[in-house]
């Protein structure tokens, strides 16, 4: 089928570029002049395992292409898909739906004939609507069903959650619109059971819906953390029991310094205006994002208070800058409160990313320096910081870490470490829900051997 994706950020770019991995003759649209010129160039203008491959594959199949402009692209098209940014509005909260809507008037301009309408972008509940009623206004000669088709990726796992998804939620009051949808998604051969259909108000409620109960897992078990330091506790254990519940399970049981990236933040400040001024207010999810933006605030004192109240000229390494591992979004990442925080204390700090320097350097204060590699990094810091779980930090060897720093001070805000091993190093460690004196970890430490590789890890 020919499909139209206005947007080439993340979600468009993925989308676009599985949907035609899958068959489908896809044009992405990206008005960026920057982005535009990096896709031309067979640049990624975002860091994103496996999509480069994808993109090249299919552009030189000639199943993908990319513009600047809709004119003449949605000639015969099947679906034109929005994948445009939805902000939160400065001041409220509320998503930013300026971009949505700029698009749809543009399509509704150029279009030549019927197609359907999909909203890929996160977008508040009764906006589907809004668009039924702006299209019919705009273009009352062309038939345009509306449906939403909210997105469910995972940065750092959107192909494989693509390709292999939980489910596909389609939301639309047209069987056409579902027909198309249907036959769109038919070529992944998805059970019955993992497709969706619903009205667009469900829809578009599921996808805030789903992103709220993450992240009050996440905000859970991060109190729960604190409660086991307070008790005696160690909160994989305990983490790892609860998930084994089949009604809870393990997933997004893992504490740390609170939830960033660009759903989570965003998408609970929405729903929290959508249910307010639906009259339904979600105390829950309120808790939630006032819990999570006081624990993002509060981990650089927990840091400043293991190194006995001061960081004032300390050299501290922080390794891991993006929100999560394997991407290099910055968005609402812990990391920025935290360093900003540090270097007002008089820290001299060096950081390390394998792919987020580059992101990173645009939020954070000038005076941070950035390693080459790990290696660099920690070399003759009095402290560490470990904000992001990347894999090869992981496998640092506690000896090595030992001689290779100044300090003995390790603040591990991910629990990556066996506590046991860097305690025999001699390191005074801290981690989140283990305290000092109780067992340190439920499963052992991935294998220290052959650690070279790591070691000699930099930045992309």
């Amino acid at each position: 089928m020919r499909i139209a994706m206005i947007g080439g950020g993340y979600v468009g770019l993925v989308s676009g570029a599985c949907l035609a991995d899958i068959g489908h003759e896809v044009c992405v649209t990206e008005t960026d002049t920057r982005r535009f010129t990096a896709l031309c160039e067979g640049k990624m203008p975002i860091y994103e395992p496996g999509l480069e491959v994808i993109v090249e594959r299919n552009t030189k199949l000639g199943r993908l292409r990319f513009n600047n402009h809709l004119e003449g692209e949605l000639r015969d098209v099947d679906a034109v898909f929005l994948a445009v940014g939805t902000p939160s509005r400065r001041g409220d909260g509320h998503a930013d739906l300026t971009y949505v809507f700029r698009a749809a008037e543009q399509i509704a301009e150029v279009l030549t004939r019927s197609t359907v309408l999909v909203t890929k972008s996160t977008v508040p509940v009764g906006t589907g609507r809004k668009l039924v009623a702006r299209m019919a206004e705009l273009r009352p000669d062309l038939r345009i069903d509306i449906a939403s088709n909210p997105e469910f990726l995972r940065e750092g796992s959107a192909i494989e959650d693509f390709m292999r998804p939980d489910r596909v939620v389609i939301g639309s009051d047209s069987a056409h619109a579902r027909d198309v949808l249907n036959r769109i998604y038919g070529a992944l051969n998805l059970p019955d059971d993992s497709l969706l259909f619903t009205g667009i108000e469900s829809a578009e409620l599921i996808k805030y819906a789903a992103n709220a109960f993450l992240a009050l897992k996440i905000s859970f078990i991060n109190e729960i953390a604190d409660l086991c330091e307070k008790v005696g506790a160690d909160v994989q254990h305990v983490a790892h029991g609860i998930g084994l519940d089949q009604r809870i399970g393990p997933k997004f049981l893992t504490p740390g310094p609170g939830y960033g990236g660009s759903c989570f933040p965003k998408d609970t400040q929405a729903l929290m205006r959508i249910a307010q001024e639906a009259g339904a207010p979600l105390r829950l999810v309120e808790t939630v994002v006032s819990v999570n933006d006081a624990r993002k605030a509060g981990m650089a004192g927990r840091i400043i208070a293991h190194c006995e109240g001061s960081v004032r000229g300390k050299r501290i390494a922080v390794l891991g800058l993006t929100f999560k591992p394997e991407t290099d979004d910055m968005r609402d990442a812990p990391s920025i409160s935290i360093v900003h925080r540090l270097i007002a204390e008089g820290a001299q700090v060096r950081a390390f990313d394998p792919v987020g320097a580059e992101q990173a350097a645009m939020l954070l204060p000038e005076t941070v320096c950035y390693g080459a590699d790990i290696a660099e990094t920690v070399a003759d810091a009095d402290v560490l910081v470990i904000v992001t779980e990347w894999d090869a930090f992981r496998a640092i060897p506690a000896e090595w870490l030992r001689s290779t720093m100044r300090g003995t001070v390790v603040v591990d805000l991910r629990n990556i470490f066996d506590k046991a091993a860097m305690l025999a190093a001699g390191f005074t460690y801290h981690s989140i829900g283990r305290a000092a004196g109780y067992p340190a970890v439920l499963t052992k430490a991935p294998a220290q051997a052959g650690y070279r590789e790591p070691l000699a890890l930099a930045a992309h």
